[in-house]
């Protein structure tokens, strides 16, 4: 193999190891596991969410309070585009985040529904990417009331911790 060829291929592994990143960082919040998301950033990476920006360690405070009046929250991940400039690569992940809000009082449950992008600089330190700055831009966003469940009790739900049955290997 020549070295464009290895270059091109060690390119592709990089640019497949930041969007798996983002995918474990999607699902570390979808199943409230805070060790996984925690692991998607270096220690001193940074994290704007609009009404949070700061540090790993407080975001992860602020999710992990504010997430729990969801009953559900889903990350769908679409488009990644990835550049890599040696140990250090920008990236834009669009998604479609849903957060169920239960239903409560006199107000039905609801989908919280946005389309987003995570725009993140990522750096490779120790041969290992990680975030080093994410902000995340909120593209549109909507509010569906739930008018009722298509799916029967036969079907497992989810659990938004290590008992759900993902975590099985």
């Amino acid at each position: 193999m020549g070295s464009k060829s290895a270059m091109d291929v060690n390119r592709l592994l990089d640019e497949a190891a930041i969007k798996t990143l983002h995918i474990r960082y999607c699902r570390g919040v979808d199943r409230l596991d805070w060790d996984m998301v925690r692991a998607c950033y270096h220690p001193d990476g940074t994290d704007d969410h609009g009404s949070y920006k700061g540090g790993i360690e407080g975001f992860i405070a602020w999710a992990s309070v504010g997430l729990l009046r969801f009953e559900s929250t889903t990350h769908f991940t679409g488009n990644q585009l990835v550049e890599v400039t040696g140990d250090v690569a920008w990236a834009e992940h669009y998604a479609i985040v849903f957060h169920r809000r239960p239903a409560s009082g006199n107000e039905a449950a609801a989908d919280l529904i946005a389309n987003v992008r995570y725009v993140d600089r990522v750096e490779r330190r120790d041969g290992v990417w990680r975030i080093a700055e994410r902000v995340v831009l909120a593209d549109s966003n909507k509010i569906e009331p739930v008018k009722g469940l298509w799916l029967d009790n036969d079907l497992q739900s989810s659990r938004r911790d290590r008992t759900d049955p993902s975590y099985r290997r």
